[in-house]
């Protein structure tokens, strides 16, 4: 599988892994896959959930199968087909899929996010859809799938209930985030560790539009003192996002933190490159309150040697 999008560097872009069920057709990130083998028998784990199909051991390391067609309530088939083994939130996962279709490249422009008719908060299962020629391509939301089957993986919101009493800190920090219900936890989080000045985007191209709009007016080191962002976003993800500020003299001294599913060791060099000064997976929302600690005082240091000069 031609992976070589990974190695480049706030393209804005994408690859979709195109595969089907039901006759349907859907799409994954290929920066979750780490590899696509045929099916083969599966050991089922008594009192599992209804999803799961069971557990197997290829190369010596034991993955569980997720049987999408239960998840997306089709009706179940004879066991052929595909498993899609993927890597995220430091989690390998199979899928259990009918078809793979192929690869293709996207822009984060064409992924269109589905509106609430189709997708609502607590329950949508899709991150959005891209057409190609005449067929439309729904790309799944994984991470809601494995969290919705096994809750423990999500946010571990537990994390912070080790936190002291806590300064109520003036720091603005802007958030890029997708998803509603992932924006709505990161926030309680961060007001819940004394943050209250959060400005919360959709995407990266609204984040990057106010921080334009902020430097223009001058306004720029009052409004944001750190920016916190997912990768997978449409218009514009987090790594471009991240790029064109480390890129731009004047906004480069702001603290970027990529807090995403997709922090593997391949997306974690490509972050350092683009100068993120943090990365953590979205289970660690604990450690994501100690970055932002810590590259705030340093913000602030940055900016009192700045007003110095």
């Amino acid at each position: 599988m031609d992976t070589q999008i990974l190695l480049e560097n706030g393209t804005n872009e994408l690859e979709v892994l195109e595969f089907t069920l039901g006759g349907n057709h859907y799409g994954i990130n290929v920066a979750k896959i780490r590899e696509i083998l045929t099916y083969q028998p599966v050991t089922p784990i008594p009192n599992s959930h209804p999803s799961v199909e069971g557990i197997f051991m290829p190369r010596d390391t034991m993955i569980t199968v997720i049987n999408l067609r239960n998840c997306l309530g089709f009706p179940d088939h004879e066991k052929d087909g595909l498993f899609i083994i993927t890597n995220f939130n430091k989690l390998n996962i199979a899928f259990h899929v009918d078809e793979v279709c192929g690869i293709h490249r996207f822009s984060w422009t064409e992924i269109i996010k589905p509106d609430s008719t189709i997708n609502i908060e607590e329950n949508g299962v899709s991150t959005g859809v891209v057409k190609l020629e005449e067929r439309l391509i729904v790309i799944l939301d994984f991470e809601k799938i494995v969290t919705d089957i096994s809750p423990e993986t999500g946010l571990q919101m537990s994390d912070l209930d080790d936190l002291e009493e806590r300064i109520r800190s003036d720091s603005p920090i802007m958030i890029a985030e997708d998803s509603p219900l992932l924006s709505k936890l990161i926030t309680d989080c961060l007001k819940k560790a004394g943050y209250t000045k959060l400005n919360v985007n959709s995407n990266g191209q609204e984040a990057w539009d106010k921080l334009c709009e902020y430097q223009k007016e001058g306004s720029l080191d009052e409004k944001v003192h750190m920016v916190i962002t997912d990768i997978e976003m449409p218009l514009m993800d987090g790594h471009r996002l991240t790029k064109l500020i480390k890129d731009d003299e004047e906004l480069n001294h702001i603290p970027v933190v990529i807090f995403s599913s997709l922090v593997n060791d391949e997306m974690r060099r490509k972050g350092e490159m683009l100068g993120a000064d943090a990365q953590l997976t979205k289970p660690e929302i604990g450690k994501l309150v100690g970055a932002i600690d810590k590259l705030l005082d340093q913000h602030k240091e940055a900016v009192a040697r700045k007003a110095g000069a």
